[in-house]
């Protein structure tokens, strides 16, 4: 097997990454269109690394208007196969206090953009293993990294993804901290399944900015009130990923590459052309 490349999806605060040596910016289309930005590579200690700013520069796309099937496309047609997507979110328990981590292994969709969250249709099915949605050794690898930051880690917890752009009213973050969820936050979901689709061993790395509404004592969330953890959060990150990078697998042969292999349901002689052209490096490997 060849050597597997690395993506990371900035979030919120993060646009950039520092360090990347011989950066070059590459604009890719996809069937899908255009991803959020131009894709940035270079190499941190001899890996190749690949960067997309989920928001575009400037943060110029609400959460509601990202292209994620054409982000992950953008970045499997790359050759990355272990993805990293860096996001900020709000708490829904005590136990996770601004500039926490928290390293997600479930997500609850509250979405109603079913549609983008799937690479299939148009005549060809497939139904992937979702009960494990990021990869656990992929996490424990970013535990250990942040840890040695001295960032307070909780590796585990489930994500809650709301569309947005609005954070949530008090009844709903209240519904949704008694049902047991961890953090919020409005782009995740769609990332790790599509990640899935695309045979990507994937993981969430949330920085908490805020407690979202649930509390009572004190002020509702605003984009101003959390701006300086998102600042925080970020150059945590980029510390984090700088310890992360050098140790990360090689070969792509974990379960997550391998995701397709009991997935597709429609037989493989009446798939349409269109549908097999369209799906181009996703179904590579079975045609």
């Amino acid at each position: 097997m060849q050597t597997s490349d690395i993506g990371i999806i900035g979030g919120s605060g993060l646009y950039q990454i520092e360090g990347l040596a011989n950066p070059t910016e590459l604009h890719v289309d996809t069937p899908w269109g255009a991803p959020s930005d131009a894709i940035v590579r270079g190499e941190i200690k001899g890996r190749t690394v690949y960067f997309l700013p989920r928001h575009g520069r400037g943060h110029r796309i609400l959460p509601s208007e990202i292209n994620h099937r054409a982000n992950i496309y953008a970045l499997r047609s790359l050759g990355v196969r272990w993805l990293i997507s860096v996001s900020a979110v709000g708490s829904l328990q005590p136990q996770y206090a601004p500039r926490h981590i928290v390293l997600p292994d479930q997500f609850y969709d509250r979405t109603s953009q079913r549609a983008a969250h799937t690479f299939f249709g148009g005549g060809i099915v497939a139904h992937i293993a979702f009960a494990h949605p990021t990869s656990a050794p992929l996490r424990t690898l970013i535990a250990q990294a942040a840890r040695e930051t001295g960032a307070t880690v909780h590796n585990g917890g489930t994500y809650v993804n709301i569309d947005g752009p609005a954070f949530s009213t008090r009844a709903e973050s209240e519904t949704n901290r008694r049902l047991g969820f961890d953090i919020v936050g409005m782009t995740n979901l769609a990332e790790a399944k599509l990640a899935r689709e695309a045979e990507i061993a994937f993981a969430t790395l949330a920085l908490v900015t805020d407690f979202d509404c649930w509390r009572e004592e004190e002020e509702p969330v605003t984009a101003q009130t959390v701006m300086g953890h998102v600042v925080h959060n970020a150059e945590t990150a980029k510390a984090i990923l700088a310890r992360l990078i050098p140790r990360m697998p090689a070969t792509p042969d974990w379960p997550e590459h391998f995701a397709l292999d009991n997935a597709l349901a429609t037989d493989k002689a009446v798939w349409p052309a269109q549908t097999v052209q369209k799906m181009g490096i996703l179904l590579e490997r079975f045609r």
